[in-house]
Parts: structure tokens; sequence; C-alpha cells
């Protein structure tokens, strides 16, 4: 799962409540901001883990910084170890 979250979601702590959010969840995967001002989480692991992963990153207190999500479903790779901030 591929998800792009515009709005005010830099600067804000939106990628570390999300690592937090992660190890609730059997997820792997990562997070960045990028240059554009969006952030990018990118996350593998069964699709009901996903979604609710998903949810329970907007119910952290991060929906009200939200102003458009784009989600992409692709089938996983396994390529991540954990779940990681990236810089």
């Amino acid at each position: 799962m591929i998800v792009l979250y515009s709005g005010n979601v830099q600067g804000v702590g939106f990628r570390y409540t999300a690592k937090t959010v992660a190890t609730g969840f059997e997820v792997t995967g990562v997070i960045r901001n990028l240059p554009d001002g969006r952030v990018e989480l990118i996350a593998e692991g069964r699709h009901a883990e996903l979604a609710d992963f998903r949810i329970a990153i907007l119910d952290a207190g991060l929906a009200g910084f939200i102003s458009d999500e784009q989600v992409t479903w692709l089938p996983a790779k396994n390529e991540f170890r954990g779940f990681e901030i990236v810089r």
C-alpha cells in the first residue's frame, strides 16, 4: 500500500506518530517527507491489517493535518524489515 498525504503534514510530527502507530500492527514499511510537501507512506502486510493501520493513523490525531490522501494498492515486494522513518 502506498499512501500520499497532502496538507499540513510536514513539521508536525506526522512521521513519528505514524511510526508509533505502526508498532501496534503487523506491517512493515517506510514513511518519508517528499520535496513537494507531501508525506509518502509505503507499507506491506495483510490487506485488512493495512486498512486498519491507515485508519489508526487518522485516529491518532493526524486527520486534521491531512487535506488529501491518495491510496494505491500494489502487490507486496517483501522488501522491508520493520517500519522506519526515511529522511
